[in-house]
């Protein structure tokens, strides 16, 4: 059933201090032909230290903190230690010359499924083809014996180029959903300075009557959160 108020059309808007974004749901059920790739011998991909919690943050701000990502950020110590040491799931950084520049992560804790949980480079990285590498990597151990599907998520605040390079590398879209959550730079979880092309309304700022609020008559969508916004 669809909630009467997304069931409707037009514009809303969103409480003071709310993001929203449209969420893409992928997903493929074989694995895609290999690519051939050129030789990169300056990139290796090397699991990570389950033990290494702070080292797991920092890259995840480099590589996430352009997109507005905070889900492992906002987990305490024993709940990230719950995911880095979970034996289903598998965490590897990318590494170019012998410095991380992205980060992979491959979630098996549903049984016939792997999802492709984080993907991404750090920015100086981005365009340099380590991504299409990267993916053929993930390709290779996602598809270990008994999955079935292998799925992901994308929005419309990840880089602008995410959506169509995952339909190039095999993901079929077939679900939209809708993103509330809280502004990350609001709260002090991330710099103010982060991702600049997502403008920073400040809750004092909004006022009663926008043009947004008078075509309408509604506010303040109820927050929900699925996932990571990536």
């Amino acid at each position: 059933m669809i909630p009467p108020l997304l069931d409707a059309l037009g514009y809303f808007d969103l409480p003071p201090g709310r993001l929203a974004t449209l969420v893409t749901f992928l997903e493929m059920t074989e694995r895609p032909p290999p690519r051939a790739l050129p030789p990169r011998p300056d990139l290796v991909l090397v699991p990570w230290p389950r033990n290494d919690r702070d080292g797991y943050r920092r890259l995840f701000r480099a590589v996430g903190e352009p997109w507005l990502w905070t889900s492992r950020l906002r987990l305490d110590e024993a709940g990230l230690a719950r995911i880095l040491e979970d034996p289903a799931v598998d965490l590897f950084r990318l590494e170019r010359d012998g410095r991380p520049i992205g980060l992979l992560e491959l979630d098996f804790r549903e049984a016939g499924q792997c999802e492709l949980a984080f993907f991404g480079l750090v920015p100086e990285a981005v365009g340099s083809g380590a991504g299409r590498w990267l993916m053929e990597r993930a390709l290779e151990r996602a598809w270990r014996p008994g999955v079935r599907r292998f799925w992901v998520h994308t929005c419309h605040l990840d880089h602008p180029a995410a959506l169509g390079f995952y339909i190039r590398s095999g993901f079929r879209p077939y679900k939209f959903a809708i993103e509330i959550f809280e502004d990350p730079r609001l709260s002090g979880l991330l710099p103010r300075e982060a991702a600049p092309q997502v403008p920073l309304l400040e809750p004092r700022l909004t006022r009663p009557g926008s043009p947004a609020q008078r075509s309408t008559g509604v506010s303040g969508l109820a927050p929900h959160s699925l996932h990571e916004p990536s």
